[in-house]
């Protein structure tokens, strides 16, 4: 019997641990072949693959981003290949089975939960006796009854075969991001979350996922993402985990999902003082700041004891720091999310990531809708349309926030002249985003795509169109974040002042005659003015650039003060721009 594990992916650079962890279990008694291809990829393209399989059964792993997509395929498939035995798994068609099974008719059979023991139970029945009332965690058609068996007891991990050694993936492991699990369950009963479903926390042994590790790194691994809900809910098993990648983590980048406000203070230390530069990632659910609502939501959280270890981890410089917020959640009306919004952005994390909630079936916010008055979208992602405290008004209105903190705060572009604006320009970070995105739906320009210039050209356009006190700091500071996201020396410039090349000349001289009035690091590059010319830009600043950096954004009145602004590229192994500057009245004694 020839079986088919599938998937769709979001995207082409996931992979999914689901089937292969299927495929583990089950490959030394079945023939089984691994298929993943992404939502993006045509319908019949992947029917067509699928078709030269020549499968005698096609099971789908099934998620809140690819059940639609996955529905259009189960239903061609089962068109031209209508012997097909079609099997569905996942979180998606866990709960709500009696739904699936009466929407997607070309569907024979669901595997709720853990998949390993079920689909393998499942595949020798349909291969032997067919008697499908003995496959615990699984649901069958009888005819026109659908038959939804009783549940089978959790499965002990440790009796799991290795999902992460197939030779066939070998080759990919540096291209894409490899999932990781060291556990499953969630301790927590957050109301908004599938995890909240399973009671307890099973974990793998310690030494077999150090083995699986070591042989990902080995084989050339570049991101290893953990699955687990709350990485560090185990502080013994966490720490080891963590001395255990500083050690042996040889670039490769790990990246975790952890409960902020239970990290312990010597966790805290060890992180700090021990963890190179880049190589571990924190993924970090804040959803709200409001007590009531986490309340609500059977969230406990402490946010002083949060705040603590976010600004600890970033006072070390070593670890990026992804924050998740979401709108939407009971009693948590606009002003409301403004204040949870603004308490969060205050840690400036890397990333902040703005969702918002969807009534996920099986969910006990789902189950008391009426309660919060939802109003959601019917199929996935489910999404909240409105509630008894935040208005369809109110959700188009955060969603142009969102759209500009992606563009400019997540993506990093412009971090100098936004965390200026949102200190000296604006009320708070929640008002420039919004009044920021407002803007730019009003300007059309969400309909259209945008480069780099056009980025920094639609903020100078809004700052103007709101008349902001600075607009030379401002302009200033934006010409810095631009020099600094390019790779090489760019070849054009957005704004319209420029150096002339009578002062280019005379600057460039003088810099190659006395780097060390620069500094000595600048001077320890012994650039010619040869090399001036290839590797760098320069521009004037009509204010100390060194002094509004290092007093917290506060810029000095005085008209005297000008920083001539030297950006250096292609100088070292990192590829990365270097900036220095010049204070123009050392420069004029020369």
């Amino acid at each position: 019997m020839k079986v088919v594990l599938s998937t769709l992916n979001a995207k082409y650079i996931h992979t999914s641990l689901a089937i292969r962890l299927l495929k583990a279990y089950s490959e030394k008694e079945f023939d089984i072949e691994l298929a993943e291809y992404t939502i993006k990829d045509p319908v019949m393209n992947i029917v067509s693959d699928l078709y030269q399989r020549k499968p005698d059964v096609i099971g789908f792993s099934c998620y809140i981003w690819n059940i639609e997509e996955t529905i259009k395929v189960v239903d061609i498939v089962k068109q031209v290949m209508p012997e097909v035995t079609i099997v569905l798994g996942g979180p998606e068609v866990s709960y709500d089975t009696q739904h699936w099974m009466e929407r997607i008719k070309n569907v024979d059979h669901i595997v709720m939960g853990d998949g390993e023991e079920t689909l393998h139970h499942l595949l020798k029945t349909i291969e032997g006796d067919r008697k499908f009332h003995f496959v615990y965690g699984a649901t069958y058609r009888k005819g026109d009854e659908i038959v939804i068996n009783p549940g089978r007891p959790k499965i002990d991990l440790n009796t799991l075969p290795s999902p992460y050694r197939f030779p066939e993936d070998i080759p990919d492991l540096g291209k894409r991001i490899v999932y990781f699990e060291t556990s499953r369950g969630c301790p927590f009963n957050c109301q908004f979350c599938l995890s909240s479903i399973e009671v307890g926390v099973r974990y793998y042994d310690i030494e077999r996922v150090k083995s699986d590790i070591t042989y990902l790194i080995d084989h050339g691994a570049k991101i290893i993402k953990f699955l687990d809900r709350t990485f560090n809910i185990n502080r013994n098993y966490a720490m080891e985990m963590f001395e255990f990648i500083i050690e042996n983590n040889r670039g490769c980048v790990f990246q975790f999902e952890i409960t902020a406000d239970i990290m312990r203070p010597e966790v805290l230390e060890y992180l700090a003082a021990n963890a190179p530069p880049g190589i571990f990632r924190f993924e970090i659910g804040v959803q709200s700041t409001n007590d009531v609502t986490n309340e609500l939501v059977k969230r406990r959280q402490n946010f002083t004891k949060l705040s603590r270890t976010v600004n600890t981890i970033k006072a070390s410089g070593n670890i990026d720091q992804h924050l998740d917020l979401i709108a939407g959640l009971p009693d948590e009306d606009y002003d409301t999310f403004r204040t949870t919004f603004n308490d969060v952005f205050a840690m400036e994390p890397e990333e902040l990531q703005l969702g918002f909630l969807k009534m996920l079936r099986g969910t006990g916010l789902r189950i008391d809708a009426d309660k919060y008055e939802y109003k959601y979208m019917e199929y996935a992602p489910y999404e909240i349309l409105s509630s008894n405290k935040l208005s369809f008004a109110d959700i188009i209105h955060l969603k142009r926030l969102e759209d500009v903190l992606e563009k400019y705060w997540n993506a990093h572009r412009m971090d100098h002249t936004l965390k200026y604006l949102m200190k000296n320009e604006f009320d708070s970070p929640f008002d420039f985003f919004q009044d920021f995105g407002d803007y730019w739906e009003g300007q059309g320009w969400q309909k259209i795509g945008h480069q780099l210039e056009d980025l920094f050209l639609r903020l100078h356009s809004f700052l103007e169109f709101r008349g902001v006190q600075r607009m030379d700091v401002i302009l200033g500071l934006m010409k810095l974040d631009y020099f600094m996201n390019h790779k090489y020396k760019p070849r054009t410039i957005w704004w319209d002042e420029r150096l002339t090349k009578d002062k280019w000349s005379v600057y460039m001289k003088s810099l190659a005659a006395h780097p060390e009035q620069v500094s000595a690091e600048f001077a320890a590059l012994q650039l010619d003015e040869r090399g001036l010319q290839k590797h760098a830009v320069m521009d004037i600043l009509p204010f100390d650039l060194d002094a509004l950096l290092n007093e917290e954004g506060k810029v000095s009145n005085r008209t005297d003060q000008q920083t001539l602004l030297i950006v250096l590229y292609q100088q070292d192994e990192t590829q990365r721009p270097r900036w220095f500057t010049w204070k123009l009245e050392l420069a004029a004694l020369l």
